[in-house]
Order: C-alpha cells, then structure tokens, then sequence
C-alpha cells in the first residue's frame, strides 16, 4: 500500500504540473478562431529543410528514426508532448489521472479534433491505435513502450481507462513518444501497405507527395483543431552529403540545414544570413557487437577494442569538442543515468586482451556504418579503423545508405550477418527505461532494437524491476546497477554523445531543434 500511495502522489503531481502548462501547440490564440492563420504580410510561404537522410515509410507505428519521426509529427500527434526542458504537456490528451482501483490509468482527451479524412478523434481511436501498436502480428517496434498495459476501454466519447499488468512509472512520458501518434482508425483497417505509403492524421499538415530518396512535402491542413502553422508548405529535401547541404543553405536554396560538422560552424555564424543554432543532444553513438559472432562473442575481445579506440581525439579533431565522451549508454540528462570510469585508450591493456581471448594478430572483422545520418559517420569510422590496426585488426568498413541499413544491422538470427556497427540512439522520453529496455533486455533482441544480442538475466531483471516500481530513488540504484554491469559486459564499443549542430537562414523564426533531434517547423515563421 505504501508503494501505491507513492504511485498516485506521483502521477497526481503530474497531472498538476501537466494542468499548470500551457500546451505550446494546442489551442487558438486569443481572438483568433481555431484553424485560421495569423495575417501574413506576404504570399505562400515554403519552409524548405536540408536533411541528410530520407524517411523509412510512413507508417510512424513502425519507423524508427528520428529523420522519420521529424517529418511524420507534423502530420501525426501524440496524446502529450514533452517539451524541450523534459516536460510533460497536454496535447490530443488533457490529463492522466490514476483510476480508484490503484492498477488503472484515466485519460481525458480533447474534444472537437478530427483526422484529416474527417473522421473524429475520440476514445475508439486512442484504442485502435494502442491495440494496433501491442498486436505482435503488426511487428509495431516500439511496443515495449506499452506491453505493461492489459486492457484499453473507451468509457464514452472522450475517455479511455488503461489497465496494467503491473506498476509502470515511465507510461505518461512514453504516450510522448512519436511510435504512440494517433493514426486514423480508417487507416489502420486498411492495413500495412496502406500505411506504408498513406498517412492520415490530426496534425497541422497534410503530405502532399513523398519522392523516394528526394523530398517529402507537406501542406498546410486547412481543417487543423489549433493555432495554423505560418508556413504554407515544408520541404524535408534529401541532401546526403555534408557539404552540399552547406551549399544548399548558404546560396538560400534552403532556409535549414541539419547536421552541420561542428569544424564548420565558426565559418557558417560569420555569414551575415545564416545562424547557427547548438542544442545540446539526448543522443548516444555507439557501436554495437553482435555477441553471438566470433571475435565478438568474447568480452575480452569486446573490451580490448573499447580500449584501442581514442574517443577522446575522436571528439576533439572530428568534433571541435562538441561532443561528449560517454561514460554510461546514455547521455547526463536522462533521468537514471550512472557515469562509469570511461574505456581511456591504453593499446597494451588492448593486446594484451586479445592475446587472452586467442584472437591473432591480423584478424580481419568487418564494421557497417551508415551516411549522411549522423555527424561526421564516414569519418569516425575511418578513424576506427585505423585505431584497431594498431592493435592487430584489419577492419573492412562497408557503408550502406540509411533506408536499406536499418534492416540490415537490425536483422533477426540467423539471417543476421552483422559482427559490428555504429547506430545511435535518442531518449526523447528523459527516462532511462527507453535508454536502457530497449537497447539491452533480452526482450528486445532482433527485430527489437537490441542489435547486440546481448542477455544477461541480471540486467533483465534491474530493468524489469526498474519499470515497475514508483520510487525514483529505487529506480536510480536499480539502473545505476545495471549500467554497471552493462558497462562491464561492454557489448558495445561506447563512442559519445552528440550535439547538434543546425543553420538556420535569419529570416526564419520560431523553428525548433529539439534535444530529442526532432525537427519542428510548425511554430515556425519565415518573414
């Protein structure tokens, strides 16, 4: 009971703080009616946004990058938003309470939204989608955000009751995650090849047409529920190259360019026209073992590479230090982070390491990494390459664009033919359980996020019990005892945390660059 009553006064604290905020995308501005734009002193405006990589499809129950998520939240919405300082705020939803019988969840959603086809937003879509989302046979990815759910009621219109299987503490934040998004019901009868290619939505735009590789681009939705965005139509235009998104920005053929190499950023803030934003990341960059292939499948060989490789020049000469060498799976501001003592390079400790685990002199392992979706990716694994030489392995580097390298790392044994790869991993939930269930439970292993195969009945256990309890505190050892270990299994090599570099043209206003790498154009003005 104890336990219980510490549950309710922190989801009631919630509530509280989620009633006290303003929600920054819902609702008209004052005298203005809902769904008309604020006067424009120009014609149509396009917003046009460099990005480095395409989207996966746009089904946004199965996509999992943040390039995709970026372009599908302005057509899909979630029922909360988390806000840039990790706060919690209303948005399809207006509360969360916990029931009377202390194993259920109140949601009170918000009245007069409709999709996009006009069909109305209401508790039978909110059930729709999170049944969708827990069926096994939709191989929906991010279905660890809710497997702790039992059962889904609409109790009338505007109500839905959530039931668990157990306490679950990070609930609230992962209904903020873009995996959770309201699709139309109409869509989701209509199957996977549908949403693949159709979307449906509440959200403030509408797409317009997706080239393959090229652009998507959305316009506005005449028929959105809150304040209209002040931009006619948004380009997310696919410019694989680093430089050439420079170009791009810097001759105005587009108003944003993501992923600007940080060497580059003192030369882009001296232009006149542009404006170069740094936010710090919630995202870690790693590279991932397949612990189930050899050399790998040994952690002394697994550890010796996390001490042949300098991160610490990698930050400083491919990132002008802005990055941040980890010293735990995730980054300092995500609620359970543990710092651990950093892998320093020491090449003898490395031989030394190998020479134990058999492995010879000359051994040749082959490392995937993807381009143009992270910064400077071609280039940290090129230096990669030439650390471990110096300790006795010849590393082939293979690259594969992102749509086609996501399936490929992340493929289920024994089709799987990855020994190791660099991915990176965003928690835009602040909560350590994104951070950690799914990137480390044996739950998780492909087609879960869990590329490394990695199974520790230890770390399994800190993680299950971490998700079911509702004292933080207990939580914070619970994971701090589980990086641990995680950090001492080391099933990957721990690389560092981003920061995100973006130049934005001065006559944009309003464009938000979220710690969470989301890319948010609908508060945005362009003069």
């Amino acid at each position: 009971m104890q336990r219980r009553i510490a549950w309710f006064a922190a989801l009631l604290a919630l509530v509280l703080v989620m009633a006290a905020c303003a929600p920054v995308p819902a609702g008209p501005a004052a005298g203005q009616p809902a769904g008309e734009a604020p006067a424009a002193a120009t014609g149509p405006k396009t917003l046009t946004i460099a990005t480095g990589t395409d989207i996966e499809n746009m089904n946004i129950h199965v996509v999992t990058s943040s390039p995709s998520f970026s372009v599908l939240e302005h057509v899909y919405e979630t029922l909360f938003y988390m806000n840039e300082e990790g706060e919690l705020e209303p948005l399809l939803a207006e509360s969360i309470e916990p029931g009377e019988d202390g194993s259920t969840f109140i949601l009170k959603l918000r009245e007069g939204v409709s999709f996009s086809d006009g069909t109305p937003f209401n508790a039978e879509a909110v059930k729709a989608n999170l049944e969708w989302v827990l069926n096994p046979d939709n191989s929906a990815t991010f279905a660890f955000l809710i497997d702790q759910i039992d059962t889904i009621t609409a109790v009338d219109d505007y109500t839905v009751e959530i039931t668990l299987k157990s306490d679950f503490a990070p609930l609230p934040a992962h209904l903020s995650h873009g995996a959770l998004a309201m699709v139309a019901p109409s869509a989701l009868e209509q199957g996977a090849d549908f949403l693949a290619a159709n979307t449906i939505g509440t959200g403030p735009y509408v797409v317009e047409s997706w080239a393959r590789d090229e652009a998507v681009t959305l316009v506005r939705n005449p028929d959105y529920w809150g304040d209209a965005p002040n931009i006619d139509t948004v380009v997310f235009k696919v410019v694989k190259e680093d430089g050439a998104r420079l170009v791009e920005v810097e001759a105005g053929a587009a108003d944003i360019a993501v992923r600007v190499p940080p060497a580059e950023a003192a030369r882009l803030a001296a232009n006149p026209n542009l404006e170069v934003v740094t936010t710090p990341g919630l995202r870690t960059i790693y590279i991932f073992f397949n612990i189930t292939k050899e050399p790998f499948d040994d952690v002394r060989v697994r550890q010796a590479v996390n001490y042949a490789v300098d991160v610490e020049s990698i930050v400083t000469q491919l990132f002008d230090n802005a990055a941040r060498v980890s010293d735990a799976p995730m980054a300092p501001p995500i609620f359970g982070y543990s710092a651990q003592p950093p892998y320093a390079r020491d090449v003898d400790r490395a031989r030394e390491l190998l020479a134990e685990a058999g492995v010879a002199e000359g051994t040749t392992v082959t490392l995937y990494h993807p381009t143009g979706r992270y910064i400077q990716d071609a280039l940290v694994a090129d230096a990669i390459r030439s650390q471990l030489l110096e300790v006795g392995l010849n590393v082939e580097l293979r690259t594969l664009e992102w749509p086609q390298y996501v399936p490929f790392v992340r493929a289920e044994a024994p089709d799987n033919q990855v020994q190791f790869a660099m991915l990176g991993w965003s928690t835009p939930t602040m909560d350590a359980d994104y951070a950690l269930y799914a990137l480390f439970h044996s739950s998780q292993i492909p087609p879960g996020f869990n590329g490394a195969f990695y199974e520790s009945a230890e770390v399994d256990a800190l993680l299950d019990e971490a998700r079911t309890v509702a004292d933080q505190e207990l939580r914070r050892e619970l994971y701090a005892q589980a990086i641990a270990t995680i950090w001492e299994d080391a099933p990957w090599l721990f690389l560092y945390s981003e920061v995100q570099v973006t130049a934005i043209r001065n006559n944009v206003e309003g464009f938000v660059v979220h710690p969470s790498e989301r890319l948010i154009a609908k508060w945005a003005d362009k003069q």
